[in-house]
């Protein structure tokens, strides 16, 4: 479930340097050919720079080249997923149009198609292909269909394109964070992709994204408000210890805080809830896993208080499965430790093959 880029130059790569620019830590990813699989070279995991409001282009210049020097790749062609800050995503129906036609017609219309005012805005469109069940009658053409509306602000974009150029790369595609996960599963999870109902839930920083496919099919896709920082904030108030002390405290002893997690992982359960429900009222099918990436998906404990709360298994996934892997030994011995972290960019690299 791919939705074409906001800027895009790409042509297939033999090598592809993926960032992921998260609100607490970037990921990248840098990935080679090998034949008909991918391996996966290098990835770092550091910090994002801190700012008050819109990040200032000379630091995410800055940011991107130190990056960049970290990673090593042979090409300067960059691939860039988006935050959930800075982008949207929502369904929404339309006449079958060239790709072209359907952004002119949301630049200049967008409350029309996606209930919001977002004059400021560069759209992408992914036509969801109709079902078998859906296909119009011989001889007849659809009038509609479903598509996938990706956006983002065109200030952020200018903004963030400039400080591509300036960090001395080039700007192959610019996707959003939101389907990174999805991306990644089709390739690590083919058959659980392809044939189950499944909840992706990727836990960020400030924002958890929720996903549920049916068979392949994006359903549904919610950002919500809850992510690690509200869990570590709230651990940390409650307890009277630091910010650094709440976090090691939250994945390495969580048996000893359990009182003070589960109220801080309730909200995020009836969100979930809340989404399964509406999903299965529409469509009459069970959601019977809740496969988890993100930071505190780490945390065994943290997925069993989740699987409590909403009485469905939840469990993490390895996005690096589907790739080789050809990292140095001391990479080697981290990976899936930290592959959940690495689902955004993994599954905005493949896109680029």
């Amino acid at each position: 479930m791919t939705i074409p880029p906001f800027l895009s130059k790409s042509k297939k790569r033999n090598q592809i340097l993926a960032i992921d620019l998260g609100s607490r830590a970037t990921k990248a990813v840098l990935l080679d050919r090998r034949q008909d699989s991918f391996s996966l070279t290098r990835y770092t995991i550091t910090d994002a720079p801190i700012y008050e409001k819109g990040i200032p282009q000379g630091l995410l210049t800055e940011h991107l080249r130190s990056v960049f020097e970290a990673m090593n790749p042979k090409t300067r062609q960059v691939t860039i997923a988006v935050g959930a800050e800075d982008s949207i995503l929502r369904s929404t129906e339309m006449p079958l149009l060239p790709i072209n036609d359907m952004r002119q017609m949301l630049k200049f219309n967008a409350k029309n198609y996606l209930q919001q005012d977002l004059r400021d805005y560069v759209f992408d469109c992914y036509i969801v292909p109709p079902s078998s069940k859906n296909q119009p009658e011989a001889g007849k053409a659809a009038t509609k269909y479903k598509v996938w509306v990706g956006g983002a602000r065109r200030e952020w974009l200018s903004n963030l394109e400039g400080a591509i150029k300036a960090a001395g790369l080039t700007a192959d595609q610019v996707t959003l964070t939101v389907l990174g996960p999805i991306n990644a599963l089709e390739l690590a999870e083919p058959e659980v992709f392809a044939k189950e109902v499944v909840a992706l839930v990727d836990l960020g920083f400030r924002t958890s994204t929720i996903s549920i496919l049916n068979a392949g099919d994006l359903c549904l896709n919610r950002t919500v408000e809850i992510g690690g920082d509200k869990l570590t904030a709230g651990l940390s108030e409650a307890m009277g210890i630091s910010y650094a002390e709440a976090e090691g405290i939250k994945i390495g002893m969580p048996k000893e805080v359990e009182g003070h997690l589960q109220p801080l992982i309730s909200p995020l359960g009836r969100e979930l809830r809340a989404s399964i429900d509406f999903f299965e009222h529409q469509r009459e099918k069970t959601v019977n896993n809740i496969l988890v990436s993100g930071g505190a998906a780490r945390s065994e404990f943290i997925l069993q208080l989740l699987q409590s709360e909403l009485g469905v298994a939840c469990k993490p996934w390895l996005p690096t499965a589907a790739v080789q892997l050809g990292l140095s030994p001391e990479q080697m011995t981290e990976v899936e430790q930290v592959s959940g972290q690495l689902a955004v960019a993994l599954g905005s690299a493949v896109i680029c093959f």
